[in-house]
């Protein structure tokens, strides 16, 4: 077991690694829109969730891998209201590549985000 983590991405806000691989899997822990900083992105859902993307491939990227290789996400979101717009994003994100995805609605997420996203992906 290896504990993955990157300067790029935001620093665990808790007792936990950004992913931790096994093998050929990687899991990574859910990103919400943090800078690298530690600063919380405002302004709507769609910068939200285009930070939390980064995120995922800023950890992806310290672990050898990249998005083609993520198997399934998870998406908690505040709103289900604004599915629409995180999945636009989202697709664009992943392109033609199509992992398998959970998405839930959740009464709050940590530092008042609006969007946290999880991946497991395959080397």
């Amino acid at each position: 077991m290896k504990t993955v983590a990157t300067t790029n991405a935001p620093a665990a806000i808790g007792p936990y690694a950004q992913a931790i691989q096994i093998g050929d899997m990687l899991y990574t822990s859910g990103q919400i829109p943090l800078t690298a900083e530690g600063e919380l992105v405002t302004g709507g859902v769609d910068k939200q969730v285009r930070q939390v993307l980064a995120n995922l491939d800023a950890v992806l990227t310290a672990a050898g891998l990249s998005r083609a290789n993520v198997v399934k996400t998870t998406i908690f979101m505040t709103n289900l209201g604004d599915f629409q717009t995180v999945n636009e994003i989202y697709g664009e994100f992943f392109g033609d590549h199509r992992p398998a995805r959970s998405t839930v609605q959740v009464a709050g997420l940590p530092r008042g985000a609006e969007v946290e996203i999880e991946c497991i992906a395959h080397k």
